[in-house]
Parts: structure tokens; C-alpha cells; sequence
């Protein structure tokens, strides 16, 4: 064994010696308890996403490719004049072409999609936009939470989850035997869960260019849960 390895070796012997030696001057911890609670509040869902399709077939894409422009053209001409930041927002989503193969692998023609989006917090007046569009069909509906619901509603869940962990500590420190607890580590996690899927009524997936009354649809609610997890020191 060379002088250089020799040496080096001898310093790595000499670092693990002495992380052990300050490790070993810190006990593993004593009366440390590891618990969670939770806090949970149910909210009307106040945004609405509303999104309108057009498909069309074709020889060439050229052709295809006009159709859906003409087509999206019409729709956000329709949907811009009941736009309104934060009530109806619009804004176009996927927009695609792709072939059409027959069994031989040669290109038979081509197909394509365009897409509209309308959301925002007046359900009346999207869906009442939607029911005007004839140049579109309807492609899906989703429901959510706005930012500023979401941040209520959090706050809410929050504030009874570090109450009921709060409790817990107390109660479990007395079970044991101690006479309270201090904090040592805590994490705080929050989501939301849907509670009732969200829905359209009677005209899912029907064309829209029969009629313009309003799309009929039905908001429903989520749960937003809040989690504090972690563990005090028992005193």
C-alpha cells in the first residue's frame, strides 16, 4: 500500500471517528410522540370551465384545417360579446389535424379539432354563451374552486386541523402520564377532494346548433382537507 493511500485512508478512519464521537454525545430522543390531524371543509364549487368542440373530415388538409378555422372564428366572435374578466373569460384550447389511413397505410384524407374554452364564476352567462355558439358542439364541463375560495376555504380547514392537533397533543400528553408537550417538528398539507362529480344535464354530448338556450349544467361541492402532521416532545 502506497504512503498517498495509506494517508487517505487514515483521514476517512479519522472523520468517521469523529462524527460517531459527536453523535454519540447526543442520546436518541425520549418521549417523543408522532401524530396528525386533519381539518375539513365542504365548499360550494364556484368556477365553471365550459369547453366547445368543432370536428371536421376532409381530403386534404387544407380543407379541414379552413373548416375549423371558420368554425372557431364564429364561436369567439359569438363568445366576445359576453366576455367579462373574471365572470366569462374565453380563450381558445386544442386546435389539431391529423390523417385519415386506410388498411394499406395510405392516407385516405384527413381530420381535424378546435377547441373553446369559456370559464369563469357567472354560470348563466357561460352557459347562456354556450346555447348561442352554432358552430360548435359541447366537449366537456368541470367545475373547481377560484383562487380566492380556495384560499378561504384553506385557511378554515387549516385553523380547525392545528386545533384538533393541538387537543390531541394535550390529550395524549395527559394519557401518558405528562403534564403537557412542546413542539418539535410540523408539517401542513392541504388538498381538495370532490364530493360530487361534476355533471351537464340532458344535453351532454347533444350538438348545440339546435337551440340557443342555455347549456343546463349542475354545480356540485368539494371538500378541502388540510392535514398538520409532525411530532412534540412530551414533558
Amino acid at each position: 500500500m502506497t504512503l498517498q493511500k495509506l494517508m487517505a485512508g487514515l483521514a476517512l478512519w479519522t472523520a468517521a471517528a469523529a462524527a460517531f464521537a459527536q453523535n454519540a454525545g447526543y442520546p436518541p430522543p425520549q418521549n417523543v410522540l408522532q401524530l396528525s390531524a386533519t381539518g375539513t371543509v365542504e365548499v360550494q364549487q364556484d368556477l365553471l370551465t365550459l369547453n366547445l368542440t368543432a370536428t371536421r373530415e376532409g381530403p386534404d388538409a387544407g380543407t379541414v384545417q379552413a373548416q375549423l378555422k371558420t368554425a372557431l372564428e364564429s364561436a369567439l366572435g359569438e363568445a366576445r360579446k359576453a366576455a367579462q374578466p373574471g365572470q366569462m373569460d374565453v380563450r381558445t384550447g386544442n386546435f389539431s389535424l391529423y390523417p385519415r389511413y386506410t388498411r394499406d397505410g395510405k392516407i385516405s384524407g384527413w381530420s381535424g379539432t378546435a377547441e373553446l374554452v369559456l370559464e369563469g364564476h357567472d354560470f348563466a352567462r357561460i352557459t347562456a354563451t354556450a346555447g348561442k355558439i352554432q358552430s360548435m358542439t359541447m366537449g366537456g364541463v368541470g367545475f373547481g374552486l377560484s383562487r380566492e375560495q380556495r384560499a378561504k376555504v384553506e385557511t378554515d380547514a387549516q385553523t380547525q386541523a392545528i386545533d384538533r392537533f393541538k387537543a390531541k397533543a394535550a390529550e395524549l400528553a395527559r394519557g401518558f402520564g405528562f403534564a403537557g408537550y412542546t413542539l418539535r417538528e410540523v408539517a401542513v398539507n392541504a388538498n381538495d377532494q370532490g364530493v360530487v362529480r361534476p355533471r351537464m344535464m340532458a344535453m351532454e354530448a347533444k350538438s348545440l346548433s339546435s337551440s340557443d338556450a342555455p347549456v343546463p349544467v349542475q354545480a356540485g361541492k368539494t371538500a378541502v382537507t388540510v392535514t398538520v402532521s409532525g411530532t412534540v416532545q412530551l414533558k
